[in-house]
C-alpha cells in the first residue's frame, strides 16, 4: 500500500508542475529544486494533500475513491483515443484498432457498476472532490489570468 501510496505522490507532484507549466494552475507549482530539478512546490502541496486527505477518513475509502476516480479518467481516455482518430495528422503514428479503447470503456463501465452496488460511497466522495476542482476553477482563473497561448519553450524545459 504505501509503495502504490508513493508512486501516486510521486504521479501527483509532476502532474502538477506540467499542469503549471501549461498555465493550468498557478505558476507556482512550476518552482523546482535548483540542483534536483523535482518540482518542490507541487511535492509539498500534493503531500499536504495527500496527509489532509487521509486524515480525514479511512484509508480503504481514500483508496476506493481514488480508484474510482481512475476508472472514470480511463474511460475519458479510451473515448478520447476513439475521438481523436478522426483528426488527420501529416506523419505516421500508432492507431490502435477501434475494439480495444470500446472494449475497455465497456469492462470499465462494467466496474464502475459493480462498485456502485458495492461501496456507493465512494462515487459520493469522488464526486465531492471533482466538485471541489469544478469550484477553484473559477479562484485558479482569477489568480492566474485567461492565459490562451503557451510559449514553446516553456514546454521543452
Amino acid at each position: 500500500m504505501s509503495n502504490g501510496a508513493l508512486i501516486n505522490m510521486i504521479m501527483a507532484s509532476r502532474l502538477t508542475n506540467g499542469m503549471s507549466r501549461q498555465r493550468v494552475v498557478p505558476a507556482i507549482f512550476e518552482r523546482v529544486h535548483r540542483s534536483r530539478r523535482t518540482p518542490i512546490v507541487a511535492i509539498v502541496f500534493t503531500t499536504a494533500l495527500a496527509m489532509l486527505l487521509a486524515s480525514l477518513g479511512d484509508l480503504g475509502e481514500l483508496a476506493g475513491t481514488t480508484t474510482t476516480l481512475l476508472l472514470f479518467v480511463f474511460i475519458t481516455v479510451n473515448v478520447a483515443v476513439l475521438v481523436l482518430r478522426r483528426d488527420t495528422v501529416g506523419h505516421s503514428h500508432f492507431v490502435a484498432p477501434s475494439i480495444v479503447p470500446t472494449l475497455a470503456v465497456v469492462i470499465i463501465v462494467f466496474l464502475l457498476i459493480r462498485r456502485a452496488d458495492d461501496n456507493p460511497e465512494y462515487f459520493l466522495y469522488a464526486g465531492a472532490l471533482v466538485l471541489l476542482g469544478i469550484l477553484l476553477w473559477p479562484v485558479n482563473r482569477l489568480l492566474t489570468g485567461r492565459r490562451t497561448t503557451i510559449e514553446p519553450e516553456r514546454l521543452e524545459s
